[in-house]
């Protein structure tokens, strides 16, 4: 009696560490599914330096301005949102930009180098460092692109239609160059980047 007394006492016991289980088992499946859906992509950061330097701008202007679908801009500001980086009327964030630019796009987004190609200056290469740094020898990085007029080492830009968009808009062209000098550049080039940056984000 004293054996089965004792395990009908175990059993609320059993149950309630069963239950801490699943419920910690449905949590970290949530987590997951909520990371897994609203990771940050490289063209989520591109939208929100456009409303940062352009301005409020309706989807349609958005998408129309990025060479994205209209889909695409809704997703990317619903994931800039998650992340902190757009407040709920898509007012962007300055500081926490500013912060994930300056540390943490170099490993969220790593540089991407290839071999030589056609294409638009970036990084170093192109203004405001351009300015600054003197090239030297060595094949100057480029955003492979059909239209662009110089030659160099291939750099994989932030998304496909940057070079697009930068055309049309060159202060957008600007930011995007200096964020490569953060994910590819040497010492000196960051840190004239992280300057420039600085300035622009608290403008």
């Amino acid at each position: 009696m004293a054996s089965g007394g004792a395990s009908l006492k175990q059993a609320p016991n059993w149950l309630t560490r069963c239950q801490k289980f699943l419920t910690s088992l449905f949590a970290i499946r949530e987590q997951r599914t909520y990371a897994g859906g609203m990771q940050l992509k490289p063209h989520d950061l591109v939208v929100t330096l456009k409303l940062l330097i352009a301005g409020p701008l309706t989807y349609d202007q958005l998408a129309t301005s990025l060479h994205l679908s209209k889909s695409e801009a809704h997703a990317a500001v619903k994931r800039a949102k998650a992340a902190g980086l757009l407040r709920a009327d898509r007012q962007p964030i300055h500081h926490a930009i500013l912060e994930f630019v300056l540390h943490g796009v170099r490993y969220a987004f790593p540089a991407v180098r290839g071999r030589q190609a056609q294409g638009m200056p970036t990084a170093h290469a192109a203004p405001p460092l351009s300015d600054l740094i003197h090239a030297g020898l060595d094949p100057i990085p480029v955003w492979p692109d059909a239209e662009g007029e110089a030659r160099g080492e291939s750099f994989q830009p932030l998304y496909r239609s940057a070079p697009a968009a930068s055309r049309s808009d060159p202060n957008l062209y600007r930011c995007l160059c200096l964020i490569d000098a953060l994910r590819g550049g040497r010492a000196r080039e960051r840190n004239l980047a992280t300057e420039h940056l600085t300035r622009l984000f608290h403008g």
